[in-house]
This record gives C-alpha cells, sequence and structure tokens, in this order.
C-alpha cells in the first residue's frame, strides 16, 4: 500500500465536554465526517427593541436608542453530521454505532445518579429542586472557532442496521446555540471562553482589507456634513 506521510491530515470538527469548576475536559466527541455546510443566524439585541421600525414614525422604539445594543448578537448554529460503521471496517462495532449515538444523546440527557438524586431531594421534602447542572459544552471548528454552547437541536435518521438490528450508518441534525455573557454568570468558563471567541471575531475582522468611497460610487460629501445639510442644499 503506497503511503504518503508529509499529507496533513484534516482538523476534525467535535465536541468537548469541560468541567466548569477545574476547566478540565471530560469527554472530546470527534465527529467522523466534518459537515459539507453549516447554517449560523446572528439576531442583534438592540436596545430599540423590535417595535422600532423606523418606517416613518411607526415605531414605538426610542430613537435614542436605534444604533444601540443591549449585548452580543445572539447566534445559532445548524449542521447535519454522518456516521457510518462501514468506513471504519478495520474497527470492531458489535453493537454497530449505538455508543456513538449514546454519546451524543446524553448531551441532552441527565444522568441516571442525576435523576435519582433529584428524585431523593423530593422524596426528603425539599421545597425547591433545583435543575441538573449539564458539563459546559464546547463546539469546535478548528483553531479560530471555539465556543461554549447548549445543543437545541438533535434529530436522528438511523438509514442501516446489521443483522442483529443495530444502527451501522446515521444522518444527525444538530443545533446549537451559542451561549454569550449575557447567558452566563460574570466570571464564568463559559463566558470567558465566549470572550475569547468574540475576540478572535475581533482580530480577524481587523485583518480584512479596507473598503474604499470610490468602489461605491461615493466620495466623502456623499456621506459627511453635506449629506447632514439635506437634499435641499447644493
Amino acid at each position: 500500500m503506497t503511503r504518503y506521510p508529509n499529507i496533513p491530515k484534516p482538523i476534525r470538527s467535535g465536541i468537548v465536554l469541560i468541567d466548569p469548576e477545574r476547566g478540565t475536559p471530560q469527554r472530546i466527541i470527534v465527529l467522523q465526517f466534518n459537515p459539507d455546510t453549516l447554517e449560523r443566524s446572528l439576531t442583534p439585541q438592540s436596545a430599540g427593541g423590535s417595535g422600532d421600525s423606523g418606517g416613518g414614525g411607526a415605531g414605538n422604539g426610542d430613537r435614542n436608542e436605534a444604533l444601540r445594543l443591549k449585548g452580543p448578537a445572539q447566534e445559532t448554529w445548524k449542521f447535519t453530521a454522518e456516521i457510518d460503521a462501514t468506513d471504519q471496517l478495520e474497527i470492531a462495532a458489535p453493537d454497530g454505532i449505538h455508543p456513538q449515538l449514546a454519546v451524543l444523546e446524553m448531551l441532552v440527557h441527565p444522568t441516571v445518579a442525576q435523576l435519582r438524586e433529584a428524585t431523593r431531594n423530593a422524596q426528603k421534602g425539599a421545597i425547591e429542586i433545583s435543575p441538573i447542572e449539564m458539563p459546559l459544552t464546547l463546539f469546535t471548528w478548528g483553531s479560530k472557532r471555539v465556543m461554549p454552547v447548549r445543543i437545541t437541536e438533535l434529530s436522528i435518521n438511523e438509514s442501516a442496521f446489521d443483522v442483529n438490528l443495530n444502527p451501522i450508518r446515521a444522518t444527525l441534525s444538530i443545533g446549537l446555540k451559542v451561549l454569550t455573557v449575557s447567558d452566563l454568570p460574570a466570571g464564568h468558563r463559559g463566558a470567558e471562553l465566549y470572550l475569547a471567541h468574540l475576540a478572535q471575531k475581533e482580530r480577524l475582522a481587523g485583518a480584512a482589507r479596507a473598503g474604499s468611497l470610490g468602489a461605491l460610487g461615493l466620495n466623502p460629501g456623499h456621506i459627511g456634513a453635506g449629506a447632514a445639510a439635506g437634499p435641499g442644499r447644493r
């Protein structure tokens, strides 16, 4: 077999579960194949609110708030991942891809121990049962995109099975919400990781080549004091 040792291996995307107190990785999930496409959506947190339509005074928002932001944009990601045991025939898979699916499903399930503990607290007459805290989840897409997230959607389509009905091929639709400083308490490890993610965006934006007014068919007079004078002044 011909080998090409100098060809670098592609970086894989994945999910890392972090202990929020110690900051140590608890589990690393490497996606078998990188998704072909990513769907990202960013919704600004405008201070003016949705009522400030700006359409001729019809909105109810404060005009002084039109250019202000209350915090970072709400960002969501969606992508499709694939798991295929037949692509890794050299690896024994007596349970098919059950283990890989279970790892991903446990991202949205508390453990049995956590559920039993919550039941014991309820039976002891605890007035308030705190929601179960899950590990801090990071989604990684190369070194420039490492962000804290919450799984918002996990849809699994199993498309092939072995003779024991173990799934051996599946397609997963995964939805993520990026957790920002608006979602996490100050000083939380996830909040610091988000700030590092945002700082990376700032560095990349600073590296982009600036455009020119001439490329837009404009000159400084179009957007400077002359424009502020209104259409009646020439």
